[in-house]
């Protein structure tokens, strides 16, 4: 089969591998139908040092059951199922309290022995607690958004979650990219009234728009600040999500947080020193939030809306590639000409 590996920063290659096979008596093998390129898949497309074996890429995807493990009991072939982007039993204490990127037996994609969603097929381990199936099987249509509900949807709405957001909460959402814009969709389904999407690229921010955002603040650094506090009589906002990752989207989030707000982190950090020190969170009882969204958590919550049309998560996806087309998707997101890049074996 083909699978997407990166061997060092910028060297996206996909090539032949093995078919992946049952090795646990709960595992599925899985035919993936579509998969994706995430705005985290770019940290290592930036900085991963050459490595000769490469490394396999990709952490959401959504397929066809091609075989279950013995042990294996919700699930059969034929069943068309999401993959959420940390695997999990579903049964040990963290997973029964919806924290399943911290589950005991679990792991994530491309990590200790276990490949990633951009291929044509992956073996799944802990099939029965990781895998969604889908009522009424694959529709084509309702595959893109589908698909994010394997990460980017659930982060977005994890987000505003954590952050608390309500009808009595304003919010901010710093970063354009499909999570940004999924936590503003979110926002708006928890009930804000008030939502500030900082963001610069216009397309984009026109998507923030319809999905509910009432503000956008094109300006960074010192300028969007000031630009979100008097969007906000001075004051900021009760929530702030920061969906980029890289400290100068944290300082900007500590620049427009209401005092007594929440900063909801889901970007991954690139940084290791983030002030949390008296002047930033201490002195103005801010609450720092977020992490890896456990994505599983939120799927069946989320699946009925996007089944019926009530919201449209897919739209975050403008360019489809097949597999020759999976570079280019890589240098079309990294230089910004694509927002999210759906793959289609």
């Amino acid at each position: 089969m083909r699978a997407t590996y990166l061997y060092g920063a910028g060297d996206v290659r996909v090539i032949d591998v093995p078919d992946p096979v049952i090795q646990q008596p709960t595992d599925a093998v899985v035919r993936v139908t579509a998969s994706c390129i995430c705005g985290s898949d770019l940290h290592p497309y930036h900085n991963l040092p050459v490595t000769p074996g490469g490394k396999t890429m990709g952490h959401e995807f959504v397929g066809v059951v091609e075989e279950v493990g013995r042990d294996v009991t919700t699930l059969r072939k034929g069943d068309f199922v999401i993959a959420p982007f940390a695997w999990s039993d579903g049964t040990c204490d963290f997973c029964r309290e919806d924290l399943q990127t911290s589950c005991r037996h679990g792991g994530f994609w491309n990590a200790n022995g276990v490949a990633g969603g951009q291929a044509e097929a992956v073996r799944v381990p802990l099939a029965d607690g990781t895998l969604v199936k889908v009522p009424g099987g694959e529709d084509p249509a309702l595959v893109p958004g589908l698909l994010t509900l394997s990460d980017v949807y659930g982060t977005g709405y994890h987000a505003a979650l954590k952050g608390g957001v309500s009808p009595t909460t304003a919010v901010t959402v710093i970063g354009d990219g499909a999570v940004g814009l999924l936590a503003v969709l979110a926002a708006k389904q928890l009930g804000a009234g008030h939502i500030i999407l900082m963001g610069r690229h216009k397309d984009r921010t026109d998507l923030g728009v319809e999905f509910g955002a009432t503000d956008v603040v094109a300006e960074r650094g010192e300028e969007g600040i000031a630009k979100v506090r008097e969007l906000t009589g001075g004051d900021g906002t009760h929530v702030v999500i920061e969906a980029v990752g890289h400290m100068p989207a944290y300082e900007q989030a500590l620049g427009v947080v209401r005092p007594g707000g929440v900063i909801s982190r889901v970007g991954v950090p690139q940084y290791d020193d983030a002030p949390v020190g008296f002047p930033s969170l201490f002195g103005p009882n801010i609450t720092l939030t977020g992490g890896p969204a456990p994505a599983r958590a939120y799927i069946e919550r989320l699946l009925p809306a996007v089944l019926d049309g009530t919201v449209a998560p897919g739209k975050v996806f403008d360019r489809t590639v097949d597999f020759d087309g999976v570079p280019d998707g890589y240098r079309a997101m990294d230089d910004r000409k694509a927002l999210k890049v759906l793959i289609r074996p």
